[in-house]
């Protein structure tokens, strides 16, 4: 009869132990609820068309669960974006530059929320039958040295450079990295990364530069000294064109806009949303790389 009564108080227990389980879960996603419902407000985030996608992508994720917010995604170029956002114009300033390498930019009223990696190749009409430049090749097509794609063995066409505007990152990061910071020569000048894609598709014997997260199978993209533009040779070093991505704030971030920029580090976008596009999560990265351009293994 004792061990009857210690049965059922056990049973008892167990019941009690599942219905408090069950009832703090629910109070866990009511919680949850409840916070995505007093979530509210606008935000604008404008500047790298490099990262546009990306940015444009998490932001519809993010107000399909937090139906009070709306975000508006614009580009316009880093340059663009970090004086909007230091002239208090936008609540984000997304770049592919760190704030400090911007003229007229005053870095320390910035703070940066450093999202991910992106690639950026040297991209030509699928016309053109050259797969490998040389670095000195480059250079030599962008300074308006070489002004025939013969010269470098493919067919005997014009060279037609396209570029992005000086407050574009894309431009200031291929400059930097791939022609050795060379003053480029004439062309023509796009200020999206999308319109570049569309001319040099469509634009017999051209050739300009785009970030990986625009590369789809309609242009086609030139390994430098032998180095595609494939993740593995940028997490690794190997390939030396490659930016971080930025979302500057200008003060510390506080309701809608700081869980916005938390929700861009999650494991929703960092997993799936940045690899899908194109993109690289920096922890994947076996390197780091300073704003003057210096290089270590992490």
């Amino acid at each position: 009869m004792q061990r009857s009564k210690v049965v059922a108080v056990v049973l008892v227990c167990l019941v009690l132990m599942v219905a408090l389980a069950g009832c703090g879960e629910q109070n866990t996603k009511q919680e949850a609820a409840n916070t995505n419902q007093q979530l509210s407000g606008n935000i604008t985030a404008v500047g790298s068309t490099a990262m546009q996608p990306l940015a444009e992508q998490a932001a519809n994720q993010f107000m399909t669960n937090n139906p009070n917010v709306r975000i508006v995604v614009q580009g316009g170029g880093s340059g663009t974006g970090l004086t909007q956002v230091s002239q208090g114009a936008a609540d984000i300033g997304n770049s592919d530059i760190f704030a400090e390498e911007k003229d007229g930019i005053d870095a320390t009223q910035l703070v940066d929320h450093q999202i991910c990696v992106v690639g950026m190749a040297a991209v030509v009409n699928p016309a053109i039958t050259v797969d490998n430049l040389t670095q000195q090749q480059l250079i030599d097509i962008f300074t308006g040295k070489i002004t025939n794609w013969q010269t470098v063995g493919g067919p005997d066409q014009k060279i037609v450079l396209v570029n992005r505007p000086k407050a574009s990152g894309t431009r200031a990061t291929f400059k930097k990295y791939a022609i050795a910071g060379a003053e480029e020569a004439a062309g023509i000048e796009e200020d999206s990364s999308g319109t570049v894609r569309k001319i040099i598709k469509e634009t017999p014997g051209t050739i300009g530069y785009l970030a990986l997260s625009y590369l789809d199978g309609s242009v086609k993209p030139v390994s430098i000294d032998g180095m595609a533009p494939t993740k593995d040779n940028i997490t690794t070093g190997k390939y030396p064109v490659w930016a971080y991505m930025h979302s500057y704030t200008k003060s510390q971030p506080g309701g809608a806009l700081d869980a916005f920029l938390k929700y861009m580090m999650s494991d929703d976008v960092q997993k799936t949303v940045v690899p899908e596009l194109g993109y690289i999560p920096e922890t994947e990265m076996k390197i780091t790389r300073d704003i003057s351009g210096n290089v270590k293994n992490k």
